[in-house]
C-alpha cells in the first residue's frame, strides 16, 4: 500500500470514528462535540492513545482501561470499514473533486445505516444535509473545467429533480404498500434517504439504487425467514439496503446501466 493510500486509510478511519459518535449520540440528542470521547459505562474521558481509531482498541484488546467493561466490537469495524470505502473512492476517481464530494456522501449513508439498524429511526437533520451537500456536490461539479455557468445550472436542477422523483417515488410506494397490507410499509425518513441519494446520484442511477435495494432486501429478508432469524410481518430497516444499493450504483452503476441496455435493447 502506498504512502498516499495509507494516509487515505487513516483519514477514512478517523472519520469512522467520528460517524461512532455520531451514531451513538444524534439519536439521544445528545452534543456530538461535547464531552469529548468517553468510555460509556464508567464515564471516564479517554486518553488520545487510546482514541486511535482501530488500534486504540487493539491495544486495550477490546476492553476500557479503566473499568475493564467490554467496548463492541462494532466500534473498530465501522472505523475500518470507513478507511476501506475511502480507499475505494480514492483508487476509483483519483485526486478529483468527486473523490472529496464522495467520501462525504459514503460518510452519510453508513452513519444512516446504524442508526437505522439501532434505533429503526432515519433522522431528519442527516438526511436533511446529506441533501444540501448534494445539491452543492452537483454544483462544484458543474464548474469543473470545460464547464460552463449553464452547463452547473442544468446539472444541479438535474439534481433536484432526481431528489423530488427519489420523495415521491418512495412516499408513493409506502401508500400503496399501506393499502394493501393494511398498516405501515416503509417508514417516512426512507423516502428522505431517496431524495438525498436522488441529489448525489441522479434520475437513471436512483432508480437502479432503489431496485438494487429492494432485491437485496427481498433476498435478506427471505432467507432470515427461512432460517427463523424474522418472522412474517416482522419490521426490518431499510435504510440499510437503500445505502447498499446506492454505493454498489455509485461504483458499479454505469457499468450495470449500459449491460443492461446492450442485452435488451441492441
Amino acid at each position: 500500500m502506498t504512502g498516499a493510500s495509507l494516509i487515505v486509510f487513516a483519514l477514512g478511519a478517523s472519520v469512522g470514528s467520528f460517524i461512532n459518535v455520531v451514531v451513538y449520540r444524534l439519536p439521544a440528542r445528545l452534543s456530538i462535540l461535547f464531552p469529548p470521547s468517553r468510555c460509556p459505562h464508567c464515564l471516564t474521558q479517554l486518553k488520545p492513545y487510546d482514541n486511535v481509531p482501530v488500534f486504540g482498541w487493539l491495544r486495550l484488546r477490546g476492553r476500557c482501561r479503566y473499568c475493564k467493561t467490554k467496548i463492541s466490537i462494532r466500534y473498530p469495524l465501522v472505523e475500518a470499514i470507513t478507511g476501506l470505502v475511502f480507499l475505494l473512492v480514492f483508487w476509483v476517481f483519483k485526486d478529483s473533486p468527486q473523490t472529496i464530494g464522495y467520501w462525504a456522501f459514503c460518510s452519510w449513508l453508513l452513519a444512516l445505516s446504524l442508526i437505522d439498524l439501532d434505533t429503526m429511526t432515519l433522522p431528519n437533520p442527516l438526511t436533511k444535509t446529506g441533501l444540501i451537500l448534494g445539491f452543492m456536490f452537483q454544483s462544484v461539479v458543474g464548474y469543473l473545467p470545460g464547464s460552463n455557468f449553464g452547463q452547473s445550472a442544468n446539472t444541479l436542477m438535474q439534481a433536484i429533480v432526481a431528489a423530488v422523483l427519489g420523495l415521491w417515488l418512495f412516499e408513493g410506494i409506502a401508500f400503496v404498500g399501506a393499502i394493501i397490507f393494511g398498516k405501515e410499509a416503509m417508514g417516512g425518513g426512507d423516502a428522505k434517504l431517496a431524495a438525498m441519494m436522488g441529489a448525489w446520484l441522479g434520475w437513471k442511477q436512483l432508480l437502479l439504487a432503489g431496485f438494487l435495494a429492494c432485491l437485496v432486501g427481498v433476498i435478506v429478508a427471505g432467507a432470515a425467514i427461512m432460517f427463523s432469524r424474522l418472522s412474517k410481518g416482522q419490521k426490518i430497516p431499510f435504510g440499510p439496503f437503500l445505502a447498499l444499493g446506492a454505493v454498489i450504483t455509485l461504483f458499479s452503476g454505469e457499468a450495470i446501466l449500459s449491460t443492461y441496455i446492450r442485452l435488451f435493447f441492441s
